[in-house]
């Protein structure tokens, strides 16, 4: 019941935030990020990789900032100039600083701060609100359907290495769980194409699943259960964000360039 209830709760914020845009997505976005960040550098110190506070900081300050103005055209150099500092640190430390701690930090800006941020991106597309709960929908989708069908059906483990219950049974049953919600979005969104609704909801099924086992083998890799405690019977914003972090910014483009 608590995880059930902790599921609505996270599924109003974000859905409500989201249809409020503006100001609110501006801030919901902000303190996903902030919390998303703390989690996964907390990840970072379990496994022993010192982190780079003052740098990671610093740069996502200045994402946020120009994320929020509006000046999309210097994403991209921001991202490139933080790739080229993270690795001159290593190049002008080394032996001290290795490529395992360089590559630890330089992640820590691009995944739950760079992939974060484009749930902001995708609600100031034309139609919006409609991409932004499209989205939500499937991720929300792809779980449910892994879940239960893995649960009642589920007997070849899918990566047991990584996590041990997921099968793939379940991640069958999550893509066409999703391709089926997708289909049934098609009454908002009757401009788009059969097939682009197809496409979007097959790489949102694909690809957030693949977002929920990175998260589970960072988690084992640093050996600990749950990224945080911060939403009851779910752990983490990262434990319930895993899959949507890596869809969004796959959406994002996939809508700006094809539809």
């Amino acid at each position: 019941m608590k995880r059930f209830i902790s599921a609505l709760v996270w599924a109003f914020l974000l859905l409500g935030l989201s249809y409020l845009g503006g100001g609110y997505i501006a801030v919901l976005v902000s303190i996903l990020i902030i919390l998303a960040l703390w989690e996964f550098l907390n990840i970072i110190k379990h496994l022993g990789i010192k982190v780079w506070y003052p740098l990671i900081i610093t740069f996502t300050f200045i994402w946020l900032l120009n994320l929020f103005v509006g000046q999309k055209e210097w994403m991209m150099p921001i991202l490139i100039c933080w790739i080229i500092i993270i690795f001159g640190y290593l190049v002008m430390q080394y032996p001290k600083v290795n490529l395992e701690e360089a590559s630890y930090n330089l992640l820590g800006m691009i995944y739950p701060v760079v992939f974060f941020s484009y749930l902001f991106l995708l609600r100031q597309l034309p139609q919006g609100v409609i991409w932004t709960f499209f989205t939500f929908f499937l991720v929300w989708s792809t779980d449910t359907f892994a879940y239960l069908i893995g649960k009642g059906f589920g007997s070849n483990p899918l990566a047991p290495k990584v996590s041990p219950n997921k099968t793939v049974e379940g991640s069958v049953g999550g893509l066409l769980g999703c391709l089926i919600v997708g289909l049934i979005f098609r009454f908002w969104m009757s401009e788009v194409s059969l097939l682009h609704t197809i496409i979007l909801s097959l790489i949102a099924g694909i690809v957030g699943q693949i977002g929920d086992l990175f998260e589970s083998s960072l988690k084992r890799s640093a050996g600990i259960k749950d990224s945080g405690t911060l939403i009851p019977g779910h752990g983490g914003i990262l434990d319930r964000s895993d899959s949507l972090i890596f869809v969004l910014p796959i959406i994002y483009y996939y809508i700006v360039i094809f539809v």
